[in-house]
């Protein structure tokens, strides 16, 4: 034990670092959706194996081996089941549309920017849990909830409208630009600070493409050619 000790020291949790030990054990090829860095990053993978004090994790092209400390978990891809019904017809045909709209307008927001948030979130899906325990139809973490006076996070209209301040939180601290935002609101503001800018993690660049080209679909937000920037941007090195 004292040997293992030595090995995983550097980890954030000794626990974390055994179990993954012992699954690497079992299953030397086992398969997973994302590995958790010491680093913050969330980096999508498609399995991965234990090779003494090295993690081979396979990724899309090729493998990469990383020191055993550096992998803190491994976690899921989370795919929420959409609701049915409850959808209008209109400019904004998803469900919620009405509560959408109604804070939205209140936090000066583009709904569909809103809306694709949500989408992108929990798949309008209000009982939706993460593994990080992120709540309802924003997935709001139990610590944002708490900031933001949450007291039901599966209460549409009270999750929906704290999101959107927090978004609205976001969009103010980085300038109006809704690229940072977004990735600020999936990655977190420490990390698109410590990148200044877009964070290089393939779950964030994916979500933050998946929402503005929706979004410059149906608005005037984003441009084309500011969305052709923005993706030249994400595709280069950090």
């Amino acid at each position: 034990m004292s040997g293992l000790r030595r090995v995983f020291a550097s980890t954030r949790s000794l626990a974390c670092v055994l179990a993954l030990a012992v699954v690497c054990i079992v299953s030397p090829a086992a398969r997973a959706d994302y590995a958790v860095m010491a680093s913050g990053e969330r980096m999508h993978i498609t399995g991965y194996e234990r090779l003494g004090a090295t993690v081979r994790l396979h990724i899309s092209g090729g493998t990469v081996d990383v020191p055993v400390e550096q992998v803190v978990r491994f976690e899921p891809e989370e795919i929420f089941t959409p609701v049915s019904g409850e959808a209008k017809a209109g400019p904004l045909a998803v469900p919620y549309s009405d509560l959408i709209r109604q804070f939205a307008g209140k936090y000066g927001l583009e709904p569909q920017l809103l809306a694709g948030v949500v989408r992108a979130e929990s798949n309008f899906n209000p009982r939706a849990v993460s593994v990080r325990n992120a709540q309802g139809l924003m997935q709001l973490l139990p610590s944002t909830a708490d900031h933001l006076a949450v007291r039901n996070t599966f209460d549409p209209a009270q999750n929906i409208e704290a999101g959107a301040r927090y978004l609205k939180q976001l969009m103010d601290r980085f300038g109006g630009d809704v690229a940072l935002a977004l990735a600020a609101y999936n990655a977190g503001p420490e990390r698109v600070k410590q990148y200044n800018g877009v964070p290089p993690y393939r779950e964030t660049q994916n979500y933050v493409k998946r929402i503005t080209t929706h979004l410059a679909a149906n608005t005037s937000v984003a441009t084309p050619a500011e969305l052709q920037t923005l993706f030249a941007s994400l595709s280069k090195p950090h």
